[in-house]
């Protein structure tokens, strides 16, 4: 780990962070903010995913966390969205290859050698990040449109790992949307079964946790019929009788002025989980 940037925000510090990983077999990079209260005891941490196109540095500069961050005192990770570099598989496109990670673990050349995004989020990264920052073994999960996508499927894959899991505008159902159906095809292959194990709202059908699902969406978003479709999480949510508070909100997009706007309610919302 070496760090690369460092400010002062909100009483505490934002900083970048670069390593090898082996996950991914590349160099990554990810935002840590430190609140104040980091210098005292240790604390929880909330990791946060991006979306298409984005790396670790839209989250720390548009969403305005670090505030709340400060407020409930939880630190933030928020890793790259993908592998990225000389020698890693591309695709022409902002929806497939660097940049468009969707937090799956490929099983495609030319994919799969580098690609294992779930892997990276879920084991790899907490295991570096507690062994270099003063964290308790509490942990939550968040994230935006495919970042969503990647929280909801994280929390939903791996029972007891987080405390709580909240998403922006998440793909609820990747494989019944163009943007998932053209990744998954790539990273996965042509078996539309083993795509169901990377897709939220066929996961709570058989989740061994009720572990509460929480969602903001704008009404105004976008991408909400062709890509998001939250109903069809709410559906199956309702049938396997498993816990979602749907938010649907008048007038929002799928902008980082949305997700600015309702930040300070989803770090609250596990700062309440995260602290014992």
């Amino acid at each position: 780990m070496e760090r690369i940037e460092r400010h002062a925000c909100f009483g505490g510090q934002q900083e970048v962070w670069k390593h090898a990983s082996t996950s991914l077999g590349c160099e990554m990079r990810l935002g840590v903010y430190l609140p104040p209260q980091a210098t005292q005891r240790r604390l929880p941490v909330l990791y946060w995913l991006s979306g298409l196109t984005c790396n670790e540095q839209n989250f720390i500069t548009k969403a305005g966390a670090q505030r709340y961050a400060a407020e409930h005192g939880v630190i933030l990770v928020a890793p790259d969205t993908s592998p990225r570099g000389p020698g890693i598989a591309d695709a022409d496109g902002y929806d497939l290859g660097q940049g468009a990670g969707f937090y799956v673990d490929a099983t495609q050349a030319p994919w799969a050698s580098h690609f294992r995004m779930h892997d990276y989020v879920t084991r790899e990264l907490p295991a570096l990040v507690e062994a270099h920052f003063r964290t308790t073994d509490a942990r939550a999960i968040s994230g935006h449109s495919m970042g969503g996508h990647g929280a909801l499927v994280a929390a939903l894959r791996n029972p007891g790992r987080y405390r709580s899991v909240s998403a922006f505008s998440p793909i609820v159902a990747p494989t019944q949307v163009p943007w998932g159906q053209k990744a998954f095809s790539a990273y996965l292959g042509d078996d539309h079964e083993a795509w169901k194990a990377w897709d939220a709202h066929e996961l709570v059908a058989g989740a061994s946790e009720r572990l509460p699902l929480l969602v903001d969406q704008g009404e105004a978003d976008e991408f909400l019929v062709t890509q998001l479709r939250p109903l069809l999480l709410q559906d199956a949510c309702d049938a396997a009788g498993h816990p979602l508070e749907l938010r649907m909100r008048p007038g929002y997009d799928h902008s980082y002025y949305f997700i600015a706007t309702f930040i300070g309610e989803h770090i609250a919302h596990h700062a309440r989980a995260l602290v014992d």
